[in-house]
């Protein structure tokens, strides 16, 4: 069998410069050689049904054109769309290194799969619609918006579904972005020196998709063509029967910064919160997550941490491995509540901290406790001495008043929401295993 890879790249340079860039971007370059099988029959394949015509409409000439020149030979180029190139690999022996879509690993988190994601009163209907959707992509509840409050499993189920369709539909192009990181891309393309091809490489990233999974949709920019882009990414996709998920903390009707025409694309599908758990989905969750972490702890520890967080599926989680981290210091193999009693008499109630708490005062708390200037915590600087006290600061606001991440953001020098979330999720992960950082934030909130 001849080498189609090397072949065909020598074909997408000759089409280049036969064929405007507007319609290479869109049509070309997004197609994937599949074979050149022993009866000398090209299979290439388009990425959708309209790609496929467009391309046998206007360019099939060209493609054969370009392969006789390159290896002297009559090749019969085929086309297919994605439908029907799973039948054709059914049919037929072909090469893994020319089937896979897939080569890179996957950008989900192995951990977070719908076998590890615990069910209960709170979550089963948007669980079940996961479910549906990562089993029949693009043919039910389509659009899918999930919204929810932080740290209650929307992102687990993001991961979910892209976890399912990378092992049972690996031949599907899943794509997994923030609502910042859409945007982000959107600007680059359109300040990159060549304007238009920036813009059409763009379009061909998030058009040409099978299933695309958008979190923090709050997020969005309230430029006009940034909405304006994102508005025509999701017809196209809709429109070629293509799978939309999306995540939010809020639903579409309460996002400010979304205009009219995408408050109702996205209202089109099925719309669905998470709530938080109850008790027994609590406890449920800290048996699981012991499991998997075999973190071993006494039924009693179990209730008693299940009891005291209700509302956070992330604190709780980490409440658990801060008892079961204290118990390994201590030498056990098994946390008591001995250690759980210890965890939780050293930090003071959240809601009389709230009372008498506002950020200024975090700021300033974190400040004398490190001995360092206020301008100096939530400025520019990036030494140690200042990066470490800012993180810490973070996290007592994020956690302590529960702001949105973008006023955090504001706070400390206009910085990004996604700078703010790690952050805050730096300091949560050090939490679970560093005795100096469990120390410092309990010692900064016994200051508050």
């Amino acid at each position: 069998m001849q080498d189609i890879e090397t072949i065909w790249k020598q074909v997408l340079e000759k089409l280049e410069l036969r064929i405007s860039s507007v319609s290479y971007m869109l049509w070309i370059k997004t197609i994937k050689p599949l074979e050149i099988d022993e009866n000398d029959n090209v299979i290439l394949v388009a990425q959708s049904v309209t790609a496929k015509n467009q391309i046998l409409r206007n360019f099939l000439d060209k493609i054969d054109e370009c392969f006789k020149e390159i290896t002297g030979r009559n090749f019969k180029i085929s086309i297919l769309d994605q439908n029907e190139e799973i039948e054709y690999l059914k049919n037929n022996k072909v090469d893994e290194k020319n089937t896979s879509k897939n080569e890179e690993k996957p950008p989900f988190k192995e951990k977070f799969t719908f076998d590890n994601f615990v069910v209960g009163k709170s979550n089963q209907f948007v669980y079940a619609a996961a479910r549906t959707v990562a089993e029949h992509p693009g043919k039910r509840y389509n659009p899918l918006f999930i919204y929810g409050g932080v740290g209650l499993g929307k992102t687990h189920l993001l991961h979910a579904i892209g976890n399912y369709l990378h092992e049972f539909s690996p031949n599907l192009k899943i794509m997994y972005v923030t609502c910042e990181q859409f945007t982000n891309d959107y600007i680059a393309s359109l300040y990159s020196p060549s304007k238009n091809k920036s813009i059409m490489e763009f379009r061909g990233k998030y058009r040409n998709l099978d299933v695309l999974m958008v979190d923090d949709i709050q997020f969005i920019s309230r430029g006009k063509e940034t909405q304006e882009e994102f508005f025509h990414t999701f017809n196209e996709l809709i429109m070629n029967n293509k799978q939309i998920i999306i995540c939010s903390d809020r639903p579409p009707k309460d996002i400010e910064t979304l205009e009219d025409r995408l408050r109702s694309r996205f209202s089109s599908g099925l719309i669905h919160d998470i709530q938080a758990p109850d008790i027994e989905t609590r406890i449920a969750i800290l048996h699981k997550k012991s499991q998997l972490e075999k973190y071993y702890a006494e039924d009693e520890v179990i209730n008693y941490i299940a009891e005291r967080v209700d509302s956070n599926i992330r604190e709780l989680e980490g409440k658990l491995s801060e008892v079961y981290f204290l118990a390994t210091l201590n030498g056990k193999k098994v946390a008591t509540m001995e250690e759980a009693r210890e965890i939780f008499t050293k930090e003071p109630n959240k809601e009389e901290i709230k009372n008498d708490v506002n950020p200024d005062k975090i700021i300033s708390t974190v400040c004398d406790y490190f001995n360092i200037g206020y301008q100096d915590i939530i400025g520019k600087k990036k030494n140690k001495e200042v990066v470490e006290p800012r993180m810490i600061a973070i996290y007592l606001i994020s956690e302590l008043l529960n702001l949105p991440l973008v006023n955090i953001g504001k706070i400390f020098g206009g910085r990004d929401h996604t700078t703010i979330m790690h952050s805050r999720d730096k300091i949560t992960d050090e939490l679970k295993t560093n005795k100096k950082i469990q120390n410092v934030v309990s010692d900064i909130k016994g200051m508050l």
